[in-house]
């Protein structure tokens, strides 16, 4: 929908009028990226302003209430007029003077009659709508309200007519005679950044793609499947197939951390790996038996820097029951075809503590070539500090690489 909002006498502003603007595009950009609404309204004579939860259909603003709420009470039958106030912080303006300090903001006002839904249809459409506003797909991912639970909800539709935006946007507005004085002037950017997902006890997925703040695909593991081994996004829930398939003092020999005393341990290592890989840093898979669904192993994308196309493997541990079997060679594979033929990777890297001779060796036969020593890189857990050797395979390589290691894997699935 396009065009302009018709000013009235409510929404034409009586100052800084090089502010306002009145396109409807501006006023839908930013009601539907916002989440920071007030509403304000008038009950038995007082004013009252409340924080709520807004989504935008067309051109109708929809809010949402509890039916026990006094602004739902208020407007039972014709409804209840409302000022509602929309607002997004870009930045903070420093200027030399106190007086001339400001903020960079983008805003919405919308004044009118907001009504009661009471049909079943609209209200269905809405409450996807606002599932929808915190992530595209949840509405499809997640449970809806149940007739109880929908009848303690409401909602109030506001038709978007008396509409107003306000922008700030620029630098510091500083007098001429103030702009010699020796005090630090400018502007400090703001944004709301989604940080990493806190996944609640007992569940067993990985938190979803459509979650504001997404990691790219070069974060975001995919399920993996192969013969030997299925690799599955790291999840909580693998915490306590993790422990026992790795609790053995020789596979935690030559790791950069403790060996875990109970699958709470290994709950705080998968948290620390999901947490990386929403900042960007990693992303982890747990290794498991295809056969028997049974956890036998976990391994990282860990170092990713998707602008430079680069990734390092590693946190790789398999119990010892599974050493020397196809298990490593077709995870490994697995994930340097996704490194290099899913995401475009130029180089992938390995990582190994220099007293790990059988590391190296099984890093060796995939194909990567020793690259070099960071001296004093890690101290290890028992205080000493770790060399580590990286390993390193390039595009042009790994096309040889690839087929010894798909000739290697199909052999020992012939032995086996």
């Amino acid at each position: 929908m396009t065009g302009l909002y018709q000013q009235t006498e409510r929404t034409t502003a009586t100052r800084s009028r090089h502010k306002m603007r009145y396109e409807r595009e501006a006023a839908h950009a930013i009601l539907d990226e916002a989440f920071d609404c007030a509403v304000g309204f008038v009950v038995d004579g007082e004013p009252r302003v409340l924080p709520n939860l807004h989504v935008r259909l067309d051109d109708t603003l929809y809010l949402h209430g509890s039916t026990g709420s006094r602004m739902m009470l208020a407007a039972r039958g014709d409804g209840i007029p409302v000022c509602v106030s929309v607002t997004i912080m870009d930045g903070l303006v420093y200027a030399r003077s106190q007086f001339n300090h400001s903020a960079n903001y983008r805003s919405v006002v919308a004044l009118g009659t907001a009504r009661p839904v009471t049909e079943d249809a609209e209200k269905s459409r809405v409450l996807t709508a606002l599932a929808d506003k915190v992530g595209a797909g949840r509405s499809a991912d997640s449970r809806p309200g149940d007739r109880r639970e929908l009848a303690q909800t409401s909602l109030l539709a506001l038709p978007l007519a008396e509409v107003s935006v306000r922008i700030r946007a620029g630098g510091v507005g500083d007098d001429p005679e103030d702009l010699g004085l020796p005090h630090w002037a400018g502007v400090l950017p703001l944004r709301t950044v989604a940080g990493p997902p806190i996944t609640d006890a007992g569940v067993g997925v990985a938190p979803p793609a459509y979650l504001p703040g997404s990691p790219s695909p070069w974060q975001t593991p995919a399920a993996l499947h192969g013969q030997h081994v299925r690799l599955e996004p790291l999840t909580p829930a693998h915490a306590p197939g993790l422990f026992e398939a790795l609790d053995d003092e020789e596979v935690w020999r030559h790791m950069s951390g403790p060996r875990p005393r109970g699958p709470e341990d290994c709950l705080a290592i998968i948290d620390t790996v999901l947490r990386g890989q929403w900042l960007g840093d990693r992303s982890g898979w747990a290794q498991v038996d295809p056969v028997t669904g049974a956890v036998i192993g976990m391994t990282t994308y860990h170092d990713v820097d998707a602008e430079q196309k680069s990734v390092a493997i590693g946190q790789t541990m398999v119990g010892r029951k599974w050493w020397r079997t196809g298990v490593n060679t077709e995870a490994k594979l697995m994930l340097l075809e996704r490194a290099f033929d899913v995401l475009g990777a130029e180089r992938v890297s390995w990582h190994t503590d220099i007293r790990n001779q059988r590391s190296q060796q099984a890093i060796a036969r995939l194909g990567a070539s020793r690259d070099g020593l960071i001296r004093r890189h890690r101290l290890r857990p028992d205080g000493t500090w770790r060399d580590t050797v990286v390993f390193a395979m390039t595009a042009d390589e790994w096309p040889a690489a690839a087929q010894k290691l798909r000739d290697r894997l199909a052999a020992a699935t012939r032995e086996a």
